[in-house]
């Protein structure tokens, strides 16, 4: 019997960002219906330069804090809010979501927007979480978990047009990173 070795690693991008973006994607509610905000923001790596070929999904809860478990998220009608959305970076490293804030979807934690990263340089997709910024940031498990200098990495700062998050990849200000049972990376 032989031994075969092992395949090389890949990186995951940079073609996702090319390939996968749908059209209305990232808009998981019609820019200026009701209770509509913008979540953006800009990617850097480790030395702090722009990111132009990321690929970021989210998956949240609706305003009510009931996460959308109903097949067809890629199908955007204009009413009816799947709580999924993909977007790219643009050249300068930035994407935009526009969405509904969350609501609370488990007793005792703080509002949040599930994120996933696709980017050049990674072999595997990276996971972490937006935060609402509020009264329940300090109380929230997965917050309290972390070292208090790392926790504002995962929470959003309203501006003009709703949220700004920045992901930083790694280096100094990394994005705190989630890993999940099963998830190798």
């Amino acid at each position: 019997m032989s031994t075969l070795s092992a395949t090389p690693g890949q990186t995951v991008g940079p073609f996702y960002g090319y390939a996968l973006p749908i059209p209305g994607g990232n808009e998981l509610v019609p820019p200026g219906s009701p209770g509509a905000i913008r979540l953006h923001g800009l990617v850097t790596d480790g030395a702090g330069a722009p990111v132009p070929d990321a690929l970021l999904e989210i998956w949240q809860a609706d305003a009510d804090g009931v996460v959308p478990t109903k097949t067809g998220s890629l199908r955007r009608d204009g009413w009816t809010f799947t709580g999924w959305g993909r977007a790219a970076t643009d050249g300068a490293g930035r994407y935009s979501f526009t969405t509904v804030e969350p609501g609370v979807s488990q007793t005792g934690s703080a509002p949040f927007i599930a994120m996933t990263v696709f980017a050049r340089g990674l072999l595997n997709r990276l996971f972490t979480r937006v935060y609402l910024p509020g009264e329940h940031v300090a109380t929230d498990p997965l917050l309290s978990s972390l070292p208090s200098g790392r926790r504002d990495t995962l929470i959003a700062v309203p501006d003009e047009h709703g949220l700004t998050f920045d992901i930083r990849l790694q280096g100094d200000r990394e994005t705190v990173f989630l890993r999940f049972p099963g998830h190798t990376p």
